[in-house]
């Protein structure tokens, strides 16, 4: 493109000056974002396609009365279907106090633990009274504060017993068990701790029910 620069006017024998302008190299564009070409969804409308088709208004009584009754059954079924849980979980509760040991949890399961658990339940042991004794000494201890360093000391006496006697069933356990079942794996601390923990519940609360009674032979 040519140019005329100032005071060319007054020159008119000199020839055009020609200037070359160089322009940059035009980056293509981006192109714009296309919108949805759609409205927003409500949340509501949104809502029901995930919940799926909703059925029609039902035109007639005798529609709205099939309707009815089939709604009537299928609550009925949930029911029914309800009712068979509770009752296959209080089966199932029941021969795991029984000591079905299909049934067990894995830490009852086998001849040893149910053997353990024998030995536990034909012996009075001193652990199994800790916590009936501890709430009586504790609500000793609101009634009347002033067995509080008397009540403080007899729990700790009962702690020390319970320590000597945890030890003493430990190896009665592990001592027995390997005379009935010298090949077992299972024993040492873990059988010692099953065999506390057993002694240490009240009788009537122990999961699996007790199968001796106190005294009894095993």
């Amino acid at each position: 493109m040519k140019l005329l620069r100032r005071g060319d006017s007054d020159k008119p024998n000199k020839p055009d000056v020609e200037v070359t302008e160089t322009t940059a190299t035009e980056e293509p564009s981006t192109p714009a974002r296309v919108g949805k070409g759609r409205p927003t969804p409500k949340r509501r409308d949104a809502e029901g396609k995930r919940r799926g088709p909703v059925a029609p208004a039902p035109m007639t009584a005798k529609e709205a009365r099939a309707r009815k009754k089939a709604n009537k059954g299928n609550k009925e079924e949930r029911k029914i279907a309800a009712a068979e849980r509770r009752a296959s979980a209080q089966e199932r509760r029941a021969r795991m106090l029984a000591g079905d040991d299909k049934y067990l949890l894995p830490r009852d399961k086998g001849p040893v633990r149910a053997y353990v658990r024998d030995i536990i339940d034909a012996r009075r042991n001193l652990v199994g009274l800790f916590m009936p004794l501890a709430l009586v000494l504790i609500m000793a201890m609101f009634v009347s504060p002033e067995l509080q360093a008397i009540i403080t000391l007899a729990m700790l006496v009962m702690m020390v017993f319970m320590v000597v006697e945890g030890f003493y069933l430990g190896r009665l356990v592990n001592n027995r068990v390997r005379a009935r079942f010298p090949d077992t794996p299972d024993g040492g601390f873990r059988l010692g701790w099953y065999a506390f923990v057993r002694a240490s519940q009240i009788r009537k609360l122990r999961a699996p029910k007790p199968r001796v009674g106190p005294g009894d032979a095993i």
